[in-house]
């Protein structure tokens, strides 16, 4: 991949009908579908996970042409525990084969890695290779790349609390202190925007515990698609139908008072 400069990133949204004003700085994905898009053809559910992983690279590499701030993907919550043994063992073999995959990605293009979810629970091989990435990023000045892994909002936030709480009881905080710039950042995605666009896949229409505190002022746009055939045209139609939207925050649009 060519490398991405203040000029590339202008001809490439230029070419998909985007511009630095309409374009978002940070989106989210919920990845869905992967088991419904292997049944239809008869292949086991971890087919489509491993396609669904092709996706993931596809649309990484063209949120960093796009000059994309950051790009957050739910990839496993934590109530994916659930699933067959056989289905999570795979997944996570993906996990962490994906990690590797794509760390001279990570490393060419200064992309910055996060995780967002609990540690607790994951295979050493996942942390291993999470870990790793997060290391040779943690100096980089790219895009965001966090990886929704082991995640739930609601605990994402009930942790947070806990620790609001124990600085309050230790002096270091006061009580009346507590904004909403604290508690952003004492969740996991400190440090990065809040997504402008959120975007689901296989026209399921809802959250599913995702970035709750997050997400408050996103707009969403939701597909029947399913993630593993979310191609590049895909997700150009989703970038460009947030753009054609006025967002106002709460607001009066002064245009139609």
């Amino acid at each position: 991949m060519e490398d991405v400069t203040p000029e590339t990133i202008r001809a490439a949204r230029a070419e998909v009908g985007l511009s630095e004003q309409t374009m978002p700085r940070s989106v989210a994905i919920i990845m869905d579908g992967n088991g419904r898009w292997a049944r239809q053809r008869g292949l086991p559910r971890t087919a489509g996970h491993a396609r669904g992983a092709e996706t993931v690279s596809r649309i990484i590499r063209e949120a960093t042409r796009l000059g994309l701030s950051a790009l957050t993907l739910y990839s496993f919550s934590m109530e994916n525990w659930s699933r067959p043994h056989d289905e999570v063992d795979a997944l996570m073999h993906i996990y962490a084969e994906y990690l590797v995959r794509e760390r001279p990605l990570v490393i060419s293009h200064s992309l910055r890695v996060r995780h967002l979810g609990r540690r607790d629970g994951l295979p050493q091989s996942v942390l291993k290779e999470l870990d790793e990435s997060c290391r040779v990023s943690r100096d980089n000045t790219g895009m965001f790349l966090a990886l929704a892994l082991n995640y739930g909002s609601r605990v994402e936030m009930t942790d947070a609390v806990r620790d609001i709480a124990r600085r309050v009881a230790d002096g270091k905080i006061a009580p009346e202190d507590v904004d909403q710039q604290v508690i952003s950042d004492a969740l996991n995605s400190k440090d990065m925007p809040d997504p402008d666009l959120l975007v689901r896949t296989s026209g399921e229409m809802r959250l599913s515990n995702f970035l709750l505190w997050q997400l408050s002022y996103a707009e969403f746009y939701v597909t029947d698609v399913y993630w593993p055939d979310f191609s590049i045209p895909e997700f150009h139609k989703a970038l460009l139908s947030y753009s054609s939207r006025h967002r106002r925050f709460g607001g009066v649009d002064q245009s139609n008072a």
